[in-house]
């Protein structure tokens, strides 16, 4: 496992690309004792005499085995070696910052020795870089502070040998700044103050200059008794007499060399060539005056902003005769602080050549000067994961023909002049030529199944991708197939999804933190966690007010903010998503069991309640709040808004079914219920077998009587309206002997009457029409007259296909009548329109029987039954083709199929291979309807 190690200022240790803690100041004074001499050997005496001191405790040889051994649980069994007599650090030496300190200093002194300046000035930068605070603090022993004074002494040492290179190239403004801190903070150090002196003199300020040298006098004489060297009691009688030798060469300066700070452009860049072109065009765009002149990419971790936006720089730096910066901001990335805006300033003003005392140290400031510094410079600036616009606004250069490219999970929507690029995951074909780009070709081809499953499975995010890409690619002996079995264990999946230093959880928990750190987002990261308990596909302000039990404004304004932070993608008009990987990573956060548990319930009977409050309303016979719930459901004020409610539900509403049954909550039974009910009218009728059946095997379990009725009536539709005729008679028979077993005798109704049309499309019309009496008796009994005229309605049926057509128009008047007088159901109206018209076409009254088919339509899709339209369409076009009105019939037929095909009941396919027919034949799905 690589090692990073740094302690030219507070600790920070890399294992394996993961930042690690090392707590305890004998874990930490043992870890930089033996970093100091990194892969030599430190003898056990040489560390118990550093780090224990002379600590009295006889039992430190064992304390030290004890240190060693939980160093190496942190840092990898291999990172520290035991060797006769002591112990050794298996680490690269640059990989320790004070050698590569060392290492630095000693090239740039080199440099300066051949002349070669300018290497130089960029060797001993790299140098003093590194150093970033105070040494060994977290270490209180004798041999650490000897220690620290060395280290403290060799900076110095390098910042004196760099302010000599610099006061020759002409830097002595910047440097006048830095060197006066400095002399200020050691003023017995003369080598120091003559460089003060000499910057300060060269910079037109010879009084400050003389009494620099008047403080280090007083300092020496006080402190140690002694005057200043002679070399610099010349250098002052030289300041007095502004002798001409100490003015600086016009010639001599370091020359700036424009930065080029890219990373390095991916080989396997992928796809997203509408993307690249569209922020080229805006990075060279001709009309820089008028033109935006930031462009921001946002899009959630691990989607590829930072590969897009390097691929697309490296394509136009070449534009920019000053060249580009890149800043990486650390606004999301795990264990790091987003970088500061005067942190980033610096940044830029150095690669805009100042440094020191010439960059100000407060922001406003700052970025004044950067401001000033880019007016009129063609520049290119990256700036790679923004936190926030607080974070990049100070950090927009000025210069019309400037540009700047930010990547951010945030939208930035408020940043002025920017254009705006969201950029998805890869869509399935460009996701598995990123693998193949990795893997190889061989491999990808040889098991294109796998490949399928693995893509389906990283959901189009390039970092999944290549996270997988890297696995398969280190074990080119396993089959794809091995891989795509275990990421299909969801337990296991984001596991799986880290490697090295590359993570998908590492990227999420980022965003999930920050939301904690926001007050205002607080509500949007406990959010998250209870969105891993519903298993919905999409969720509205609604039923996530539900799932949190919070008011519905409170749950937008969270869902917002989740959205915002790249958590959440937009499904529609209020409605919002969690991507596969997001869920995953959801549903691993831990909330206490009774929240878990009272929260999934409250989502449940949410949906429940709406459902109820649906099905009331598009079918006024049914029986009021006949699932208990204590939700309250959503308000559904119309016919219109229960559809709109239906149609924009339906996948959540399965989920719902398949959640509650998977759960066994009490909702199950209800849910199943209306949904089977819901889904018959619209013909979603595989999705409802499914869930309707499951719901109904707990109910057998449980020998639940009223739920095997209710479910088994619902079934039973579902099985009639696709065919399965027996198994629909069998569900109604098993339904009755239930209903033997309950107190609701009057159930047997609807249950007489679903048998009526079963055996009708059986043509066991003697049966029917028993089966319908019965449930004629039991609906006069009552007084149940919509019933009852919805019972007559399917005897005109049995008459007119048994020929008995004036029994059959007389039935439909009467059941039409009878629908009408009880106001509401304009379902069950438009049926009784349609049966009428089909008694008229059957006795060949042609033009009255198409007058009642567009009766039907009209309330029928008032109340949006999909197959009661599709079958008047079908009949009314084939009346009207009767009537030779050739091409209202074919219209009236097409609006049919495409309810159909709108329903999934048909293949577009399918239904051009209808319309091409003269007279379409019959579908299967209309085939099976009254």
């Amino acid at each position: 496992m690589s090692l990073e190690i740094k302690f030219l200022g507070p600790l920070e240790v890399e294992a394996g690309g993961t930042v690690v803690t090392i707590s305890g100041a004998r874990r930490i004074g043992v870890l930089v004792r033996l970093a100091l001499d990194a892969g030599q050997v430190v003898l056990t005496e040489t560390l118990l005499s550093d780090v224990w001191a002379s600590s009295s405790a006889v039992t430190a040889t064992k304390q030290l085995h004890i240190v060693i051994s939980k160093l190496r649980d942190t840092l990898g069994p291999d990172a520290i070696e035991t060797v006769p007599g002591g112990y050794r650090l298996a680490v690269e030496r640059d990989h320790v910052d004070v050698h590569a300190f060392a290492h630095l200093s000693r090239q740039a002194r080199a440099a300066c020795a051949d002349g070669a300046t300018a290497t130089a000035d960029a060797l001993f930068r790299g140098a003093l870089e590194l150093w970033r605070g105070p040494v060994l603090t977290e270490v209180d022993t004798p041999w650490a502070g000897i220690e620290a004074e060395r280290l403290e002494a060799e900076r110095l040492s390098v910042l004196e040998d760099h302010a000599e290179l610099r006061l020759a190239a002409g830097d002595q403004r910047a440097l006048a700044g830095e060197l006066a801190g400095l002399a200020r903070a050691h003023p017995l150090r003369e080598r120091l103050a003559a460089q003060l002196m000499l910057a300060l003199y060269r910079d037109g300020r010879a009084p400050e200059a003389l009494e620099a040298y008047q403080r280090l006098r007083r300092a020496m004489v006080d402190e140690l008794g002694i005057e200043p060297d002679a070399e610099l009691r010349r250098l002052h009688q030289a300041v007095l007499a502004k002798d001409p030798a100490l003015d600086l060469p016009r010639t001599r300066r370091l020359q700036h060399v424009p930065p080029a700070e890219l990373p390095a452009d991916v080989q396997a860049f992928t796809a997203r060539t509408a993307e690249a072109e569209r922020l080229r065009a805006d990075l060279v765009r001709a009309d820089l005056l008028s033109d935006a002149t930031v462009t921001v990419i946002d899009g959630p971790g691990g989607v590829g902003k930072s590969a897009l936006a390097v691929h697309v720089a490296h394509g136009v730096a070449d534009r920019f005769t000053d060249g580009v910066i890149y800043v990486n901001l650390h606004g999301s990335t795990a264990r790091l602080a987003p970088l500061a805006p005067i942190e980033a300033l610096r940044h830029l003003l150095r690669s805009l050549g100042l440094d020191g005392a010439a960059i100000p140290s407060e922001t406003e400031e700052a970025a004044a000067r950067y401001r000033s510094l880019t007016a009129a410079s063609d520049l290119l600036v990256i700036l790679d994961n923004a936190r926030n616009v607080r974070q990049v606004r100070p950090l927009i250069p000025a210069g019309p023909r400037c540009r700047v490219l930010i990547t951010s999970r945030d939208p930035l929507a408020t940043l002025n002049n920017a254009r705006h690029l969201h950029l998805g995951g890869l869509d399935d074909a460009n996701a598995a030529t990123l693998l193949t780009r990795i893997v190889g070709v061989g491999r990808m081809e040889a098991e294109p199944q796998a490949v399928e499953e693995i893509v389906r499975l990283c959901g189009g995010f390039p970092l999944a991708l290549r996270i997988v890409a890297a696995r398969l690619a280190a074990r080119p002996d396993r089959p794809l197939s091995h891989l795509a079995v275990r990421l299909a264990d969801a337990t296991r999946r984001l596991d799986l999804l880290e490697y090295a230093d590359l993570a998908v959880r590492a990227g999420l928990v980022v965003s999930h933190q920050q939301l904690r750190e926001e007050p205002a987002g607080q509500d949007a990261a406990h959010l998250l966690c209870l969105l891993g308990l519903a298993d919905l596909p999409a969720y509205t302000p609604a039923a996530t007010a539900a799932l949190a039990g919070w008011p519905e404004h409170r749950a937008e304004t969270a869902l917002e903010h989740l959205l915002d932070a790249r958590l959440l993608e937009r499904a529609g008009p209020d409605r919002y998503q969690l991507h596969d990987l997001v869920g995953l990573y959801a549903r691993e956060q831990d909330l206490p069991g009774d929240e878990r548990a009272s929260a999934t319930r409250r989502v449940l009977h949410h949906y429940l309640a709406t459902a109820q409050r649906a099905a009331d309303l598009l079918n006024d016979h049914t029986e009021a709040g006949l699932y208990a719930t204590d939700q309250a459901g959503e308000e559904l004020p119309t016919l219109e808004a229960a559809n709109a409610w239906l149609d924009g539900e339906r996948d959540n509403l399965l989920a719902a079914v398949r959640q509650a049954a998977r759960l066994a909550d009490g909702s199950a039974v209800g849910l199943a219920h209306h949904l089977l009910w819901l889904f018959d009218r619209r013909g979603w009728f595989a999705e409802a077998l499914e869930a309707g059946a499951e719901v109904l095997r707990q109910a057998r379990e449980r020998a639940d009587w009223q739920a095997q009725v209710s479910l088994l009536q619902g079934l039973a539709g579902i099985h009639q309206q696709v065919g399965g005729l027996q198994e629909s008679v069998r569900c109604l028979e098993d339904a009755l002997a239930c209903v033997e077993r309950t107190e609701s005798p009057r159930r047997k109704a609807g249950l007489y009457n679903d048998l009526g049309i079963t055996y009708t499309q059986m043509e066991r019309y003697d049966d029917a029409l028993t089966a319908l009496r019965g449930a004629l008796v039991i609906t006069q009994e009552e007084g149940r007259t919509l019933h009852e005229g919805m019972v007559r309605s399917n005897r005109a049926q049995v008459y007119h296909r048994q020929g008995r057509h004036a029994e059959a128009e007389d039935e439909a008047r009467l059941a039409l009548a009878l629908t009408v007088k009880e106001q509401g159901n304009a379902g069950a109206v438009g049926v009784a329109h349609d049966t009428l018209a089909d008694c008229l076409r059957a006795r060949g009254s042609l033009e009255e029987a198409v007058g009642e088919f567009r009766m039907g339509i009209e309330y029928q899709r008032e109340a949006a039954y999909t197959m009661g339209l599709a079958v008047s369409h079908w009949w009314l076009g084939h009346t009207l083709h009767d009537l030779g009105r050739h091409d209202e019939a074919r219209e009236s037929w097409r609006a049919s199929l495409a309810l159909l095909r709108d329903a999934r009941l048909i293949t577009p396919g399918e239904e051009a291979r209808y319309l091409a027919q003269p007279v379409p034949d019959l579908p299967e799905a209309i085939k099976n309807q009254l």
